[in-house]
C-alpha cells in the first residue's frame, strides 16, 4: 500500500464527517476510513501545537496537506499550489514540523483457531523524513487516542524510517516491515487491464506443453509461473510470486495485456465455475476480478493484431566489427539497437553533453517543474539550468560504467546465410509460408533451419574475422559473453524481451564461434518467426547482429524500469529488482528477487520484497542502490528520445568493488 503526497485537488463536501480530538473506536474507524489496496484505510493529522488530532473523512479529504493548508490554516488553494513544494518540505521533511501525517489502515490476523483478530497499522508516506524521536512521538500519540483492544503496528515507509527505528526496542513501538505485511498478498497486480477470454488453467508445465499449439488471442493462461516462451494471448495469471520486470510480466506490459498474482485461483475457479470458461479479467492496481460471463462474448480480435511495426531497412554494406565504444545510436542499422544503445551510453558518459534533465524539467501540475528537487537530489541547491546539466552527467559518469566489448554486423550474418544453398532455400521456404500464413508449417522449418545453422561451419572469412576481433580474450582464455544486438528488438511497441538468445560460458575460440551460430539461429526459432509475423515485421528484413564482451563476475546483479509498473500515474517511483549474480536470474524467473521502489523526486526508497533470500539487503547496499534508480531517471531523458516520460529497461550488475556496470539500455514497453 503507498500513499503519495498531493497529486490531485478534490474540495471539502457539505457531509463532511472528520472529526477533531475524539478518540477513535472501530466503529468509527469504518465510518470514515475509504478502502485501497483491499484494506480499509483513514487519515490522520496530528497537530501538535494545538495538542489535538484530526481523523479525516477519507471520502471528502484524500489529501493531507489540502485538509492543513485550506481547513486548518486558512490558505486558499490557489495560495497552496503555489507553495506546494515549500509546503510539502515542511510537513514532510523538516524536523521541528508542526503537523505530523500518517496513515491508518485496518488489518486482520487468523489465529490458528480461525477467528480473525483485527489489528491498525500506522504509517507515513513514503516520502516522509521523520527522525526517531518523531516517530516515537507520532506512535503514542495515536496509541493513547485508539481502542486499546485493537493493536497497533508502526509500518516505516521508507529505509530511512527503518534506520532511524534501528534503535528502538519494539518493546516501545511495535512494528511491521512492508514486505512482512504483504509480502503473502493474495492478490497482486503486476500489470494493469482488463480483457475477456477463455480461462486456461494448468496446473503443471507439462500440461501447459500438450496444450500450447491450440492457445490462441482469445486466451486467458493461468499457472504457477508462466514460461518465457508463451504465446501472445488475452491475458496472464500466476499463482505464485514474481515479479513486474521478469520477461513475461515484460512481455505482458509490451502487449497490453492484464498480468497479476492469483494465489487463490484454485479456490475461485472451484468455487465460481471458472475452469475453461469465459471471464472478464480485471486487473487494477487495488482489485483483481475474475467474473464468469454467460457464454463466448463476441470478441474482437485484440489492437494488436492490427499492430504493425516498422523497421528501418538493415544495412548490409560491408561494415567493420567495432569496438562498442565507437558506435552511436545511429548505428543500429548496421549493429542492432542493443549494440547501439551501448555505444550511446558509452558517448553519454564519456563526453558528458547530453542533457539528462529533460524529464526533471517537463511541467507536473501545479508546479512548473521538478528541476529543485533535481537539484536536491545532486546536492546542488539553487544551481542554474546549465549547472544542472553538467551535474547531472557528472553524476552518471561517477556512478556507472559501460561495458567493453565488441559488435559484430549485420554484413557477417548476410555473408553467413548466403553462403550456404541449403539456408536460402530453407528461408525461402518459410517466407513463403508466412505470406501464405500457414503457420501450421512455420514452426517445423523454423525448427529445420536452427538445427541446419547450428551444423553449418561458417566461411573461413567470417571465422577469421570473428575470432580476429577478440585476440586478446581468447589468447587468455577468458570467459565470454555472447548477447544478440537485432533490429527488431528493443522497439518502441515491440521489446522482444527473452525472445533472442544469449551465451553467458564461452571459452576459446570454437566455443565462440558456436555461441555466435546459435545467437543467430535465435532469430529463426518458431516463437521469435511468429511474434515478429504477428506486427508485419518481415523476415526480408530481420538481422542479427552479436555483441562479444568479456564476462565480468556480478555480487549483484538486476533490472530497473524507471516507472512503477503498476500504477502508471506515478511519476515519482523507479522499480529495482536484483538477486545475487547476474540480471538474467531475474528475468528468467529462476529467483524471486528483491524488489524495490525509489523515489527520484523527493528521495528515499522503500523494500517492496525480500525475495527468495527471506533478508533485505545491506543499508549501505540500498542506499547506492538508491543511487543507481537516479542514474536510470537521468538516462530516460536522453535515451526516450521525442517523450522524456517514456520509461527505460536497464539490465544492471554490480561488482565484489561496489561499481556499477549497464549491461543494457532499452525502452520499457507499458
Amino acid at each position: 500500500m503507498t500513499f503519495a503526497p498531493d497529486e490531485a485537488r478534490i474540495p471539502g463536501a457539505a457531509d463532511d464527517r472528520t472529526v477533531v480530538g475524539a478518540n477513535l473506536s472501530l466503529p468509527l474507524f469504518r465510518t470514515l476510513s475509504g478502502v485501497l489496496a483491499g484494506h480499509q484505510y483513514l487519515k490522520v493529522v496530528v497537530d501538535r501545537a494545538e495538542d489535538t488530532w484530526h481523523l479525516l473523512d477519507t471520502r471528502v479529504h484524500p489529501f493531507h496537506v489540502d485538509y492543513i493548508a485550506t481547513r486548518v490554516l486558512g490558505m486558499t488553494a490557489d495560495e497552496l499550489d503555489a507553495q506546494l513544494d515549500e509546503f510539502n518540505a515542511s510537513v514532510y521533511m523538516a524536523s521541528d514540523r508542526r503537523f505530523l501525517l500518517g496513515v491508518l489502515s485496518l488489518h486482520c490476523d487468523e489465529e490458528t483457531d480461525g477467528p480473525e483478530r483485527p489489528f491498525l497499522v500506522l504509517e507515513t508516506t513514503e516520502a516522509d523524513t521523520m527522525h526517531g524521536a518523531l516517530l516515537e512521538d507520532f506512535y503514542h500519540y495515536v496509541r493513547n487516542r485508539v481502542d486499546g483492544r485493537l493493536p497497533l503496528l508502526l509500518k516505516p515507509a521508507n529505509h530511512g524510517q527503518e534506520h532511524e527505528l534501528a534503535s528502538v526496542s519494539e518493546t516501545r513501538i511495535p512494528r511491521i516491515l512492508s514486505q512482512e505485511l504483504f509480502g503473502n498478498r493474495t492478490r497482486t497486480c503486476l500489470n494493469p487491464g482488463v480483457t475477456e477470454g477463455r480461462l486456461r488453467y494448468f496446473h503443471s508445465l507439462d500440461e501447459y506443453r500438450d496444450a500450447a499449439a491450440e492457445l490462441g488471442w482469445q486466451d486467458i493462461v493461468a499457472m504457477a509461473c508462466l514460461p518465457d516462451d508463451v504465446p501472445r494471448v488475452a491475458g496472464f495469471i500466476n499463482t505464485e510470486p514474481t515479479t513486474p520486470l521478469s520477461h513475461t510480466n515484460v512481455l505482458a506490459s509490451g502487449w497490453g495485456i492484464p498480468n497479476a498474482i492469483v494465489r487463490d485461483l484454485d479456490a475461485l475457479v472451484e468455487r465460481d465455475g471458472l475452469a475453461e470458461a469465459w471471464v472478464r479479467y480485471r486487473v487494477q492496481e487495488d482489485a483483481i476480478t475474475l467474473e464468469r460471463l454467460a457464454g463466448a462474448p463476441e470478441l474482437e480480435q485484440p489492437v494488436w493484431h492490427q499492430q504493425r511495426i516498422r523497421i528501418d531497412a538493415p544495412l548490409l554494406g560491408d561494415a567493420p566489427i567495432m569496438a562498442l565504444h565507437r558506435l552511436r545510436r545511429a548505428d543500429r542499422d548496421s549493429y542492432g539497437t542493443k549494440a547501439a544503445n551501448l555505444g550511446e551510453l558509452h558517448h553519454v558518459l564519456d563526453s558528458r553533453t547530453a542533457d539528462l534533465t529533460a524529464f526533471y524539467a517537463r511541467p507536473r501540475p501545479p508546479r512548473p517543474d521538478l528541476l529543485t528537487h533535481l537539484a536536491s537530489r545532486l546536492g546542488e541547491p539553487g544551481a542554474s539550468a546549465e549547472r544542472l546539466r553538467a551535474a547531472a552527467a557528472e553524476w552518471v559518469a561517477a556512478t556507472v560504467r559501460a561495458p567493453e566489448g565488441v559488435a559484430l554486423p549485420f554484413h557477417l550474418h548476410h555473408l553467413y546465410l548466403t553462403s550456404s544453398p541449403a539456408l536460402q532455400q530453407g528461408i525461402g521456404k518459410l517466407k513463403m509460408a508466412l505470406e501464405l500464413d500457414a503457420l501450421d508449417m512455420v514452426d517445423s522449418l523454423s525448427l529445420d533451419l536452427q538445427h541446419l545453422m547450428h551444423s553449418m561451419p561458417m566461411p573461413d572469412e567470417v571465422a577469421r574475422a570473428i575470432t580476429g576481433s577478440v585476440p586478446r580474450l581468447l589468447a587468455d582464455e577468458r570467459r565470454l559473453v555472447v548477447r544478440s544486438s537485432s533490429n527488431a528488438e528493443d522497439l518502441p511497441g515491440f521489446s522482444a524481451a527473452g525472445i533472442y538468445d544469449s551465451v553467458t560460458t564461452v571459452r576459446g575460440a570454437e566455443q565462440l564461434l558456436n555461441a555466435v551460430r546459435h545467437v543467430w539461429a535465435s532469430l529463426l526459432s518458431p516463437r521469435s518467426v511468429r511474434l515478429r509475423h504477428e506486427v508485419g515485421i518481415s523476415l526480408d528484413d530481420t538481422y542479427m547482429g552479436v555483441i562479444i564482451q568479456e564476462y565480468v563476475p556480478a555480487d549483484l546483479g538486476g533490472v530497473l524500469v524507471t516507472c512503477n509498473p503498476t500504477r502508471r500515474e506515478d511519476f515519482r517511483n523507479v522499480y529495482l529488482n536484483c538477486t545475487a549474480g547476474s540480471p538474467e536470474r531475474v528475468v528468467d524467473g529462476t529467483v524471486l528477487p528483491h524488489q524495490y521502489l525509489y523515489n527520484t523526486v523527493e528521495g528515499g526508497g522503500r523494500t517492496v520484497d525480500v525475495g527468495s533470500s527471506g533478508t533485505d539487503l545491506s543499508m549501505d547496499t540500498r542506499a547506492a542502490l538508491s543511487q543507481l534508480a537516479l542514474v536510470g531517471r537521468l538516462l530516460q531523458s536522453h535515451f526516450s528520445e521525442d517523450e522524456p516520460d517514456d520509461a527505460l529497461d536497464i539490465e544492471w550488475l554490480m561488482t565484489a568493488e561496489g561499481a556499477f556496470r549497464l549491461v543494457q539500455v532499452r525502452p520499457y514497453a507499458w
